[in-house]
C-alpha cells in the first residue's frame, strides 16, 4: 500500500436531477479504494486549492477571473455543462490541485494517482464537455515552471479526444499529446494532437489493445518524456452511455497495466488520472476506476 492518491470528493456540487455528470462516483470511488486497502488511509490526500498563478500558464486571465466570480454567460455555463456555483469553483480549483500534488508526487515515487481530473475539454479561454480547467495542463506547465521536468507526455485513453490539452500545447515540441479515443464520438471538431488514433464503434478488448501496443512505445520514444500523464477514462467500457466502444473490465484493467508497464520499464514516472465514465450503472464506471488504482498500486 505505497500508492498515493488525491481525493476532492468532498467537494460535491449541486446539480439537477437526472443530470449526467456522475458527480456520486468520486465519493464512492474513494470509499472503495479505502475500504479495499488499496491505498493507505495515511496516503490518502486532499488537494490544495490550485494556485491561480499556475492556471494563468494555462487559461486566460479573463476566464479565469469571470468563471471565479460566476460571471460566465449562460451560453458559456452550457458549454461546459455544468451549472455555476461556489462549490464548483472550489471543487474545479481542487481538483486540478490533485493532479498537480500527484504529478509532483509521481516524479519522486514513480505512479501516484487523481482520483479526480482528466479534464482534457477545457481550453486557455473556456471549458466545455463537463471540463472547466485543463488539469494536466496545469500541471506540466508548473513542473516545466518548477524546473522539475523539462518535456512531458499526455497518454489519454479517455474514449473522447483531448481536444482543449491538444489546443493548449500545439505548436510546444516539449509536450507530446497522445490520444486514442472514438473517432466518430464527441467532441466532433477534433484537434490535431502530437499522435491521434480513431477507433471505429464497437472496438472490443483486442483490436483496442492491439492498436495501443503498436503506438505507445512510439509514442515514448519520440516524446522522451520525463513524466506522462495518464488520463485513464473509463469510458471506453461496454456499459458507458457516452462511450460506444466494447471494452471490458478486464480489458480496461490490462489497458492501465500496458501503459504503466511501458513506463516503468524504460524509467519514466506516471501520474494518473481518472477522466471520465458515464456507465448506465454508475457502480460500473466506479468499479473500473477502483481496477485502474489497484494495477497502479501494482507499479508503485
Amino acid at each position: 500500500m505505497s500508492l498515493h492518491a488525491w481525493s476532492s470528493a468532498r467537494y460535491v456540487i449541486p446539480l439537477p436531477e437526472g443530470h449526467r455528470f456522475p458527480i456520486a462516483k468520486y465519493a464512492l470511488l474513494r470509499d472503495r479504494v479505502l475500504a479495499e486497502g488499496l491505498v493507505a488511509p495515511e496516503r490518502m490526500h486532499e488537494p490544495a486549492r490550485a494556485d491561480v498563478a499556475d492556471l494563468l500558464a494555462v487559461h486566460t486571465a479573463d476566464y479565469v477571473q469571470r468563471f471565479s466570480a460566476g460571471r460566465l454567460s449562460a451560453a458559456e455555463q452550457r458549454r461546459i455543462g455544468l451549472p455555476w456555483s461556489e462549490s464548483l469553483v472550489e471543487r474545479s480549483y481542487r481538483a486540478v490541485g490533485g493532479t498537480c500534488e500527484a504529478a509532483e508526487c509521481a516524479l519522486a515515487r514513480g505512479v501516484a494517482v487523481n482520483l479526480a481530473g482528466g479534464t482534457h475539454h477545457a481550453f486557455p479561454d473556456h471549458g466545455e464537455g463537463f471540463c472547466v480547467f485543463n488539469d494536466v495542463a496545469v500541471a506540466v506547465r508548473r513542473l516545466q515552471r518548477l524546473g522539475l521536468v523539462r518535456r512531458a507526455a499526455v497518454v489519454d485513453l479517455d474514449v473522447h479526444q483531448g481536444n482543449g490539452t491538444h489546443a493548449v500545447f500545439a505548436g510546444d515540441a516539449s509536450v507530446f499529446t497522445f490520444s486514442m479515443h472514438g473517432g466518430r464520438n464527441y467532441p466532433f471538431h477534433k484537434v490535431p494532437g502530437s499522435l491521434d488514433v480513431e477507433l471505429p464503434d464497437g472496438t472490443e478488448d483486442a483490436a483496442y489493445l492491439e492498436s495501443l501496443g503498436e503506438h505507445l512505445p512510439r509514442v515514448l520514444a519520440a516524446a522522451a518524456p520525463d513524466l506522462v500523464l495518464y488520463l485513464a477514462g473509463a469510458d471506453p467500457h461496454e456499459g458507458d452511455r457516452l462511450g460506444r466502444l466494447r471494452l471490458t473490465f478486464d480489458g480496461l484493467a490490462r489497458r492501465d497495466a500496458m501503459v504503466l508497464e511501458a513506463c516503468r520499464d524504460v524509467g519514466i514516472p506516471v501520474a494518473v488520472t481518472i477522466a471520465g465514465g458515464y456507465g448506465a450503472r454508475v457502480e460500473d464506471t466506479v468499479q473500473a476506476h477502483v481496477n485502474t488504482v489497484r494495477v497502479a498500486g501494482e507499479f508503485a
